[in-house]
């Protein structure tokens, strides 16, 4: 359930008309409902109650600072992948000890900042990661709390370019090299063991996946168990998908019921980072349309959001439904719905029906809160555009749309151009 509904044929969030906002900060912009991504996290997290966890949120989805801060106040860590992703973490609060941090190419200086912080934990996904971190460690003078990501071998059924958790995906060690790593963990006196991480995929519809592949952890669990290796914490990723246009997903406590029922002889702590399924269906794109273009085999509408505001359709095949902000004909047409950016491939949907549209129409793409600005980009030299957050009646602009200036910072002609 999210807060974006019709009154009287008008779009709005929460108790703000879409328009309005439109009408004060242009277009295009993101919008995200404060409201709903209370709901989404406490949904989430009453899910696993009665089960010792803590709810890591991956802030790689949708890394706003306001958003973060929002999540933070609900008692949410974070799952981070960079040293930027720290930084914001730490900056709006959330506790070190509630900080996990994944990623295959995590750096020196990211390592290093990351123990100086004094995170829960590294989730570790080579050998040479693991040196390195020892290496850290020792430098420091301090014990690095690490977990090994075992890659279970488990086929999500999601799009190849989300899947993490096959032989064939970058991420995490097999079953052999893991328990390797770990038997390499317990000799450094610098390293101390503190967890098991598993992740194997994003935008999951089904449950069977994830239950698949924490069976295969526990198998690995009892053989660290016969080793004397010992873990406390259990991270089984994020992963479980939402609704963008006809899939089924699981609701969060048929996700967590299925999980207590794998877990019910574990006594450690499960770690869990929902990163989509809190976000995902808490934001909009808002765009404006430019023009209505008739081609020869299709018709074109388009609209001043691109491919580098939102990147998914154009590199997923992506669906996100689209609708008008202000409905005000039951006429429809199949039209693909274009952005401005020179690329063929530079569209928010293909052959789509949809209510018939004028130049000056706003269109709201829906569940765009995971995954979108944050992967936009400033392509064709154009300006990253503004986020704003509502609650109840009121609304915030938490990201300022880019000047023409920023294009520039930071670039220089050197002298000899001069």
């Amino acid at each position: 359930m999210h807060h974006f509904t019709f009154r009287d044929g008008e779009l709005y969030a929460e108790d703000v008309s879409v328009k309005a906002i439109a009408q004060a900060v242009g277009t295009p912009f993101y919008l995200y409902s404060a409201s709903t991504l209370q709901r989404h996290i406490r949904v989430f997290d009453q899910s696993f109650s009665g089960l010792d966890h803590l709810v890591c949120y991956s802030v790689k989805a949708n890394s706003n600072l306001a958003v973060l801060r929002l999540l933070a106040q609900e008692g949410a860590g974070a799952d981070i992948v960079s040293g930027g992703e720290l930084f914001r973490a730490l900056k709006v609060g959330i506790p070190p000890q509630k900080i996990v941090f994944s990623g295959v190419g995590k750096t020196r200086e990211e390592i290093a900042r990351a123990l100086k912080a004094g995170i829960l934990m590294f989730n570790v996904e080579s050998l040479g990661e693991l040196r390195v971190i020892a290496e850290e460690a020792r430098q420091q003078g301090q014990k690095a709390p690490i977990a090994i990501r075992v890659n279970p071998d488990v086929d999500p059924q999601t799009h190849p370019y989300i899947s993490t958790g096959l032989k064939k995906n970058k991420f995490g060690l097999s079953v052999e090299k893991a328990y390797e790593a770990y038997l390499q963990a317990r000799q450094d006196p610098y390293l101390e063991i503190v967890g098991i991480d598993c992740h194997i995929g994003s935008q999951l519809t089904q449950v069977e996946p994830f239950v698949e592949a924490l069976q295969r952890i526990k198998l690995f669990l009892q053989r660290l168990e016969q080793a004397e290796i010992k873990v406390r914490y259990l991270d089984l990723g994020g992963g479980l998908g939402i609704v963008y246009g006809q899939e089924d997903p699981p609701p969060p406590k048929e996700y967590a019921e299925a999980l207590k029922r794998t877990l019910e002889d574990f006594t450690g702590t499960l770690i869990l980072e929902p990163g989509r399924v809190i976000v995902g269906n808490a934001g909009i794109l808002v765009t404006k349309v430019l023009y209505v273009k008739e081609g020869a085999e299709k018709r074109f509408v388009i609209v001043d959001a691109g491919m580098n505001d939102l990147i998914r359709p154009a590199l997923y095949g992506a669906y996100h439904e689209i609708v008008p902000v202000r409905s005000t004909t039951d006429q429809t047409e199949v039209v693909d719905v274009v952005g401005p950016i020179c690329e063929t491939g530079d569209f928010l949907a293909r052959d789509r029906e949809l209510p018939k549209v004028n130049p000056g129409d706003l269109l709201a793409v829906m569940s765009a809160g995971a995954y979108g600005f944050v992967m936009s980009s400033n392509y064709n030299s154009r300006l990253r555009v503004p986020e704003v957050l509502v609650y109840k009646n009121k609304f915030y602009v938490v990201r300022q749309r880019e000047r023409l200036e920023d294009l520039v910072a930071g670039e220089e002609i050197p002298d000899f151009l001069r």
